[in-house]
């Protein structure tokens, strides 16, 4: 066995999100059809079960799993819901919010240019899991970005 020439290893960064859902090998569908995703590999578990996958989206890999009894991991439908959302940058937020809501998404913010200088959705994807959306838009020095965010927070409040 050859040692790892690296501690991360090559495609991947510190930070990568593990999905576990209730019918992978559709999931996987979906994230292709609605985010351009591109299956990296896939590896069978028991009763036809996904026991790991992996998939590229832009320029990073998430993966992702059925539930399995016994495991501490459990889809957001089984819970109820996900304490999480998935962050994806992407060059154009409206074209790729639209095609994940014509693949079955559902809208929870459509894309609105925000007061941190990012244009930002969330959806849902059919599998439970939360999806916030973003282009950047406008660069800001924080102090223009404080002044954005008090105004909307008074905004906010006045509804």
């Amino acid at each position: 066995m050859a040692k790892a020439k690296q501690a991360i290893p090559a495609g991947y960064h510190s930070v990568t999100y593990a999905f576990v859902v209730d019918d992978a090998a559709k999931a996987i569908e979906f994230y292709v059809r609605a985010l351009g995703a591109k299956e990296r590999n896939r590896m069978p578990g028991p009763g036809g079960k996904v026991w790991h996958a992996e998939l590229e989206i832009g320029d990073s890999v998430v993966m992702l799993s059925d539930e399995f009894p016994g495991s501490e991991m459990k889809a957001p439908k089984h819970l109820g819901g996900s304490s999480a959302a998935a962050w994806l940058y992407v060059p154009d937020v409206d074209r790729l919010f639209r095609q994940a809501v014509a693949a079955g998404a559902r809208s929870v913010h459509e894309p609105t240019t925000m007061f941190w200088g990012d244009r930002f959705g969330t959806f849902v994807d059919p599998f439970g899991h939360s999806w916030s959306i973003a282009t950047h838009v406008e660069d800001l020095t924080p102090e223009e970005m404080g002044q954005r965010r008090d105004a909307a927070m008074k905004s906010a409040g006045s509804r």
